[in-house]
């Protein structure tokens, strides 16, 4: 069975600001489509919006609440590119299909607007992300990849601060420079997911909530057994991410949950809050674990960070978190946290994107390793596009090698736990 069945949203700003979140029934009996998507996060919402667009008939099922997973929890930030460096998916593919693949994280970005304005999706968007560098030699990191990106990939949107010029948009002293991103972004992720399950819905697709899948039948008519009906179907996509648990094996082995916390301030007033960064980007640090963060429509800061491979998050969440967000603006000393939450976001290995096929019918994708908000709009017109016949640009990522995790379930979290002992180490020095 998936884990994480059946349960509430939880306590989050972003529930707080979403007044009305719909319901959808859970599944009763049995039926037939051409597809049916497990998983009702971006990736899986993404996906039956697409293929209910084409004319398919399409069942989604969530174990869950829609986006009750990192869809509906995560910092909103929309990055280009991926979570793994561009050699990375050079090595794996070759140059020419890294290019490829750097022009389609674009799109993802493309995605996103091409569907607010189509589906009149009220969430929040705001253009702009700058990466920022907490010492002098990741600042010149950014500057060599502000260069890398023109000379590789034609890439000219980056535009790059040194420490004085940063200090005229983001009034932290933390920072030696950055690199800001003007096709980048930030959005308010459970807001955005709800605006594509009502689109979805709309264009046709069967949307259920609170049906967890117990049992998966491969074959050429695959069956999603749930514990009050079957789901037989042409074809089948499975986009639930961490929450696979062991339904699918070969998938779920080459991922790893891994926890990262939100807080968000009280309202601080536009003038407050525009003195701390203006215009109003996102920003993330060159941290290995990193802090990232945005202002929110009505004035607060959203502070994400730290990370837990153990599953249990920071004692006293909202203190901890407090502490690192003051680290960065020692002026907020003041200022009450309303919210804190957390989540998982799946990784893999090497933090490329896991997305191709099991078998002739049946689609996967997972392993977007915390850049997510955007490119689970682009696996999902991949897969659309390879259902639809056209199976040329998801084979590109099929090339990349995932490797399973090592030490089976038992030791493959500790070893993990001892792995970010030594980045945070790294990070220190």
């Amino acid at each position: 069975m998936l884990k994480y069945d059946r349960q509430p949203h939880i306590d989050s700003y972003y529930v707080a600001s979403t007044p009305d979140i719909p319901s959808y029934p859970a599944l009763d009996g049995s039926m037939q489509c051409d597809i049916c998507v497990v998983g009702g996060g971006l990736a899986g919402l993404s996906s039956a919006l697409n293929l209910a667009e084409r004319g398919y008939s399409v069942v989604l099922l969530e174990g869950s609440r829609l986006s009750h997973g990192a869809s509906g929890r995560n910092g909103g930030q929309v990055i280009n590119g991926y979570a793994c460096d561009m050699d990375t998916l050079s090595r794996a593919a070759g140059e020419t299909a890294a290019k490829a693949m750097w022009d389609m994280s674009l799109e993802a970005i493309d995605i996103i607007e091409e569907r607010i304005q189509r589906h009149q999706i009220d969430c929040d968007w705001e253009r702009g992300h700058t990466l920022a560098a907490v010492k002098p030699a990741k600042f010149e990191e950014l500057v060599q990849w502000q260069a890398e990106a023109e000379r590789r990939f034609g890439y000219r949107h980056y535009t790059l601060w040194d420490k004085a010029e940063l200090r005229q948009h983001l009034d932290s002293p933390r920072y030696c420079g950055g690199l800001y991103d003007a096709l980048g972004g930030h959005i308010h992720p459970l807001k955005y997911a709800l605006g594509l399950a009502r689109a979805a819905h709309t264009a046709g697709a069967r949307l259920y909530e609170n049906t967890p899948v117990i049992r998966i039948e491969q074959g050429a008519q695959a069956k999603v057994h749930t514990a009050s009906g079957v789901v037989s179907c042409k074809q089948l996509i499975l986009a639930a991410n961490v929450s696979m648990g062991d339904l699918v094996p070969p998938l779920g082995n080459k991922i790893m949950p891994v926890g990262t916390y939100v807080i968000t301030t009280e309202p601080l007033g536009e003038a407050r809050a525009q003195s701390l960064i203006n215009p109003n980007f996102a920003v993330a640090d060159t941290q290995f674990v990193l802090d990232y963060y945005r202002l929110t429509r009505d004035h607060r800061l959203l502070f994400g960070g730290k990370v837990s491979y153990s599953g249990l998050p920071p004692p006293n969440l909202a203190s901890a978190m407090r502490s690192d967000m003051l680290r960065v603006f020692p002026q907020l000393a003041d200022v009450r946290i309303d919210h804190a939450w957390g989540g998982f976001v799946d990784i893999t290995m090497s933090r490329a994107p896991h997305w191709g096929r099991l078998s002739p019918n049946v689609y996967f994708c997972q392993g977007f390793s915390g850049h997510g908000v955007a490119v689970t709009g682009l696996a999902g017109r991949l897969i659309a596009e390879a259902i639809a016949g056209q199976n040329e640009r998801l084979d590109l990522f099929s090339q990349i090698n995932h490797h399973p995790f090592p030490g089976g379930k038992l030791l493959r979290m500790p070893s993990l736990v001892l792995g970010m002992a030594w980045y945070r180490l790294r990070d220190y020095f």
